[in-house]
């Protein structure tokens, strides 16, 4: 039985590193258009959450089969990862689905993505090691960043409070959701790890929605649809592919891609115009990412 693991070891640890960079900042551009289809659909906002998953789950089990993964035969041992990280992610949706509506857009995405420090943090510590010169850079321009795409937008107000402190719980348990499927990426190829622990989040946010009291059957789909097939499937397909190829450090950095596509969106459907500080703000995050990509190997393993 451990004969046969360690080869899949080495294919999963043999992931094209240039490729799941592409597959990351394509993740998270996808990812970025959630909030826009979660204020479209007209069921509650944990209701959306409930679809994006449950119109997901079943297309992710098919193309893991197609593909020649046997999901519930390859999770034998990681039932409690798969679970666990379900469970989290339950709840990252819900939290950040319920902010949306009470806090602005690039609020949301922004906050919701906390993660961004919080998962590299805990790369450095489980390595035991600090960042190096060039991963510090990256990480404090990247947080600069941030900072700065915030602007004006990002205004802590008793109108905006509540949302934005759901939208920190929801990255915070995002984060937490990232450890766990990294862990399961080590034996695990992304389609089966993904199709098995969206199963898991279905009966929480289900649950959540009706003790919640909210609108559960749609009236129209295609909201839902989107959102599932964009942010479900596309999404979180690409970014559970790069967690078996990139450190934590490109991990969170690429996370706050989001922030940037989220503005982008405001400028073009709500006429949000972009000022000169969110311009300045997208620079950095772009710089910093191009830092750590540059970096040298022994850096980024070090990560």
């Amino acid at each position: 039985m451990h004969q046969a693991t360690t080869p899949r070891k080495a294919i999963l640890g043999a992931s094209n590193p240039t490729l799941a960079f592409l597959a990351l900042i394509a993740g998270n551009v996808a990812l970025a258009f959630g909030p826009w289809f979660v204020r479209m659909t007209d069921v509650g906002p944990v209701a959306a959450g409930f679809w994006r998953i449950a119109l997901a789950a079943p297309l992710l089990l098919l193309l893991a089969g197609m593909t020649g993964s046997r999901p519930f035969a390859e999770a034998k041992g990681l039932w409690w990862v798969l679970g666990g990280s379900g469970l989290l992610f339950a709840g990252d949706l819900g939290a950040w689905h319920l902010g949306i509506h009470h806090t602005k857009l690039a609020n949301a995405t922004l906050l919701g993505n906390c993660a961004s420090l919080i998962y590299p943090i805990y790369g450095f510590v489980v390595a035991r090691a600090w960042p190096a010169r060039r991963q510090g850079a990256a990480l404090v321009i990247a947080l600069v960043g941030a900072v700065v795409l915030m602007g004006r937008s990002a205004q802590v107000s008793p109108q905006n409070l509540l949302g934005d402190l759901l939208c920190v719980v929801a990255g915070v348990l995002y984060a937490g959701y990232f450890i766990l499927m990294a862990r399961a990426r080590v034996t695990m190829l992304p389609l089966p790890a993904l199709a098995l622990s969206s199963i898991a989040a279905i009966p929480p946010l289900l649950i959540a929605s009706i003790a919640l009291g909210e609108k559960v059957m749609p009236g129209s789909w295609t909201p839902l649809v989107t959102l599932a097939l964009a942010s479900q499937v596309l999404g979180q397909g690409l970014m559970i592919y790069a967690l078996g190829a990139l450190s934590p450090l490109v991990i969170g950095l690429a996370l706050l891609v989001q922030p940037i596509v989220a503005a982008a969106i405001g400028w073009s459907v709500y006429n949000e115009r972009l000022a000169l500080p969110d311009l300045v703000g997208a620079l950095l995050i772009a710089v910093a990412l191009v830092l750590v990509r540059r970096s040298p190997r022994s850096d980024r393993k070090a990560a």
